[in-house]
């Protein structure tokens, strides 16, 4: 099984997905892996959650991973439905400790000190940085990174395209989370994937 570095590093941006209609998510799937982004999170804000990760899971060169995961319910519900890897919001033992166990990667989120040390007493070290831009934005992320050196961090929220490049710039930042790229035409995706792809040169 491929680990959360390598996920991480896969793809400058990783496109947060929100599917309302699981019967958009094959064609929305092809667009983004076609623009050079393989690494797509469908997250549990919707019913459709599910079959889109079924779906999504069926386009060559994907790697589908499930998003907004708070319980253990919903950990087993995304496992059952093929996620090659979780991410949540934020980080608890209770949660951690079955995905941790299971060997799935797993990008939890952090917001401050305490959240990093947890996750590290836990054995992670890459983390997913969230809310980025109402949590102090780059400034807090490089403040937070300088006593945490050996922690990796994929910021999301509030992240765009023009801002994106100066997070990527930043060295212990592997990729950065964002919902730019999902909006318009199958066509006008693939074409924001493929500059988002592009980001990071």
């Amino acid at each position: 099984m491929t680990d959360i570095a390598d996920i991480m590093r896969t793809s400058a941006v990783i496109p947060v997905l929100v599917i309302d209609d699981a019967a958009t998510a094959r064609p929305l799937a092809e667009a983004l892996v076609a623009g050079g982004l393989r690494v797509l999170e469908v997250t549990m804000r919707t019913d459709a959650a599910l079959d889109a990760i079924r779906a999504m899971k069926q386009v060559p060169g994907a790697i589908v991973g499930a998003g907004t995961v708070v319980n253990a319910d919903q950990f087993e519900q995304v496992m059952d439905a093929g996620a090659e890897f979780i991410v949540s919001p934020g980080l608890t033992e209770r949660l951690a400790t079955p995905i941790i166990a299971s060997g799935v990667p797993f990008l939890p989120g952090i917001a401050n000190a305490a959240d990093i040390m947890l996750g590290l007493e836990l054995g992670l070290t890459h983390f997913k940085f969230f809310p980025a831009e109402a949590n102090g934005g780059l400034k807090a992320l490089k403040a937070l990174a300088a006593p945490f050196y050996q922690c990796s961090f994929c910021p999301t929220g509030g992240i765009t395209e023009a801002s994106a490049p100066e997070w990527l710039a930043f060295a212990p930042v592997l990729c950065v989370g964002g919902s730019w790229v999902t909006g318009g035409s199958m066509t006008d995706v693939e074409t924001k994937a493929r500059a988002a792809a592009g980001l990071r040169g």
